[in-house]
């Protein structure tokens, strides 16, 4: 039986490691929004390196001690197709939600006077959702929530498709383990340059639940939730869609036919094949 202690450890890890992600990377978004010139708006590029590289960050910091799922998408994903204990999985998520809160938090107290004046100079309100982009996601032009949808069960599918790709210890063409942590955040940056201005591209439940959460009593309300076409539940469960599909995609297309996988043996080591585990 696991001590007590490890999972008390995993659970702060989570938590770390999405409030990591969320505060640096709302950050950037705010940088994104609130300012006139942006230092991102003709150089889009470096809004997705922020985001990507503050993953790194968040994997190279908790990874030794939870793995980084940092994202419910992917911890199902590893509960369906990587025998994560399910036992695990909803204190995880709870984690990491309580994560995205609290970087959401971080970022308001950093930021909390740009957004007044921003507002205040566009006359917004945050109840109209002023600033809102700040901390969660919302339908880009011409898509709709119908669109957004099926749009973030491909995106996710495709983050966890490569999640399982680059940490899979049969996998010879993958990164080693010190290295997969730069190459996880570059697939999130690639996801964000391919296709951010559809709707944000959340790709993690907690990424924008976490936010809007923390900015439903921040004076956001209605906005946050139910939000705009009672958008809010869109990036909560299709990423979770998606992130399966995408397990589902690597674990029977892809991880049958390994050839390392196939000969019962692992890098650098032997014996009966077996799904790999978590993420660190």
């Amino acid at each position: 039986m696991e001590k007590p202690d490890n999972l008390v450890g995993e659970l702060i890890s989570e938590c770390i490691a999405v409030c990591i992600i969320i505060t640096l990377g709302n950050s950037a978004a705010a940088m994104y929004f609130l300012y006139d010139p942006s230092p991102y708006q003709q150089a889009y590029w470096g809004l997705c390196a922020t985001w990507g590289i503050a993953v790194t960050l968040a994997i190279y910091v908790t990874g030794s001690v939870s793995g980084t799922h940092a994202n419910p998408a992917v911890t199902l994903a590893l509960v369906l197709f990587r025998s994560f204990p399910p036992r695990k999985a909803p204190l995880y998520i709870v984690a990491q939600v309580v994560g995205a809160c609290i970087g959401a938090a971080l970022v308001y107290q950093m930021f909390q006077p740009v957004i007044d004046a921003f507002n205040a100079a566009h006359g917004l309100t945050r109840e109209g959702g002023g600033a809102a982009g700040v901390f969660f996601t919302h339908p880009g032009e011409n898509i709709t929530p119908g669109r957004a949808f099926v749009n973030e069960i491909i995106l996710t599918a495709i983050l966890v498709l490569g999640i399982f790709a680059i940490t899979d210890e049969y996998n010879t063409v993958a990164p080693m383990a010190n290295s997969s942590a730069l190459i996880i955040g570059l697939l999130v940056t690639t996801i964000g340059g391919a296709a951010g201005y559809l709707e944000g591209w959340p790709i993690n439940p907690a990424r924008d639940f976490g936010p809007r959460l923390f900015c439903y009593f921040a004076g956001w309300g209605p906005a946050a939730f139910p939000a705009p076409m009672n958008y809010w539940w869109v990036p909560v469960a299709a990423p979770l869609i998606g992130g399966a599909i995408g397990g589902a995609l690597y674990r029977y297309l892809v991880w049958n036919f390994l050839p390392l996988r196939r000969n019962g043996a692992a890098r650098g080591r032997s014996g009966p094949p077996s799904p790999p585990g978590g993420l660190g």
